[in-house]
């Protein structure tokens, strides 16, 4: 923040975690100047408007991809109207700051999750303003620590918002502070944006390498591929002419897992950890939060996972189907759900028959062979054991898998410098928003840059 200059007189707000702010700036709460959850108006139900779950509800953003009839949503859910602020109330959504203005609405009314908060500004605030001056971190903590209910359903009290107080300028100021923050975080979620995109390119690459490494094999020193030959799989097309091509259940042994809920009254058990669809991700394990689950002591061996284990999701959404990783004996006693299948090689290494599941042509696979049904899918065990499996000469097995990682981390090594960058970024954005909503920063005489086409042109002109 140097390169901001400050207000030329500051003075102690009198609250905690206010302190000083700016000489003209006075003290407000947020229900002196804007309106929490504003009343249903009598309307047209026969009209449609725009309608808005709290997963489509993002940081300065909604996707406005779904209408409703106004009568099917009048009742039970929250109402808005263009130029409202809508902010997610209930945890995990309101830390990660999933608030934003509405605009755009269909016939400028919507409708949308019970677990968003309406805002409505009066004349006395400048709604970009107050957007931005809700997102501080000093509210966010507050209103955090104020949270009710349990686990994952806390929720920030109405109370909370409407009692919160801050300082604030003038409107005309506070239009400028607005105007500033909009100009700025634009530059730096454009910025963000195009890390995203490189990570998603790089996620693409890595995939390419796999798939295309494990189904047509490594060039040659000559720089000639092998011989190939029709794998007499549709979607797998041709292969390497010496590889063979056999079904997983031929190669594996698949081991279903413990389903939950199962009534313990009376019985005895013990508490073990469980890996649910979670844990498992697209190469690696996050067990930065796993379960434990009773059973009954002689389930023990039935559900227990080996090292060298090739963990795949049943499925889920369906990014998640056929989702997996190699485990490694990460814990020491560990059972998995019945949403996880164990796969066992036998006949092939667990990293080999990790990095076919990964292929494009297996993902395939247990796409078309999946339970379809409203954006969820799952894929049995029996369709599991059908995969085709394309496997070389152990020798070239190895050098293919130390091919694929070598290249594999250096794609990591790059997704994690980006995924860094974005981490920078985000926290200069969240510095910036707070410097100027509180005063800690001057932008009064703050003017946009014009674009460097038109500089360009006046130039010309003289």
């Amino acid at each position: 923040m140097s390169k901001y200059q400050t207000y030329p007189e500051y003075t102690d707000s009198g609250v905690e975690w206010l302190g000083e702010i700016p000489e003209h700036w006075w003290l407000t709460r947020i229900k002196y100047v804007a309106e929490l959850t504003p009343r249903k108006p009598t309307i047209d139900r026969r009209l449609d408007c725009s309608f808005i779950p709290m997963d489509k509800l993002k940081t300065d953003s909604l996707v406005l991809d779904e209408t409703r009839r106004i009568d099917a949503v009048y009742d039970g859910y929250t109402y808005f109207a263009d130029g409202d602020i809508l902010m997610a109330k209930v945890t995990p959504c309101f830390e990660n700051k999933n608030i934003a203005i509405a605009n755009g609405l269909k016939n400028k009314i919507g409708f949308g999750s019970s677990e968003i908060y309406t805002i409505r500004s009066s004349e006395k605030v400048d709604n970009r303003f107050l957007f931005y001056r809700l997102q501080e971190d000093g509210f966010v903590d507050l209103a955090v620590g104020s949270m009710t209910g349990a686990g994952g359903l806390k929720r920030v009290p109405s109370e909370t918002v409407e009692n919160y107080t801050y300082a604030s300028p003038a409107e005309e100021e506070q239009k400028k502070i607005a105007n500033f923050l909009d100009h700025e975080t634009a530059k730096i979620d454009t910025l963000i944006d195009k890390q995203q995109q490189l990570i998603k390119l790089l996620k693409e690459k890595r995939q390419a390498v796999i798939s295309h490494a494990v189904t047509k094999g490594l060039p040659s020193a000559t720089g000639s591929n092998a011989p190939m030959r029709n794998s007499g799989v549709e979607w797998l097309g041709e292969v390497p002419e010496h590889w063979v091509v056999r079904r997983l259940k031929h190669t594996s042994k698949l081991q279903s897992g413990i389903p939950k809920g199962k009534d313990l009254t009376g019985k005895a058990s013990i508490s073990v950890p469980m890996l649910r669809v979670a844990n498992v991700q697209d190469g690696y394990l996050n067990l930065d939060d796993v379960h434990e689950m009773d059973i009954e002591p002689e389930q023990l061996a039935r559900y227990s996972l080996e090292k060298g284990d090739v963990l795949m999701n049943e499925g889920g959404d369906n990014d998640k189907l056929g989702r997996g990783a190699v485990w490694q004996g990460e814990i020491e006693t560990c059972i998995h759900q019945n949403h996880v299948f164990a796969i066992r090689p036998y006949s092939i290494e667990p990293v080999w028959l990790d990095l076919l599941t990964r292929a494009s042509y297996a993902k395939f696979h247990f796409f078309r062979t999946a339970k379809q049904s409203t954006n969820l899918a799952s894929i049995s065990s029996t369709n599991i054991k059908e995969t085709p499996l394309v496997i070389p000469s152990e020798h070239e097995r190895q050098e293919i898998i130390d091919y694929v990682h070598r290249k594999v981390d250096a794609l990591g090594k790059a997704e994690e410098k980006c995924s860094a960058q974005i981490a920078l970024l985000q926290e200069r954005r969240t510095a910036l928003i707070s410097a100027a909503v509180t005063g800690k920063i001057d932008v009064r005489n703050w003017t946009a840059p014009e674009p460097a086409g038109i500089e360009n042109n006046k130039v010309a002109a003289v």
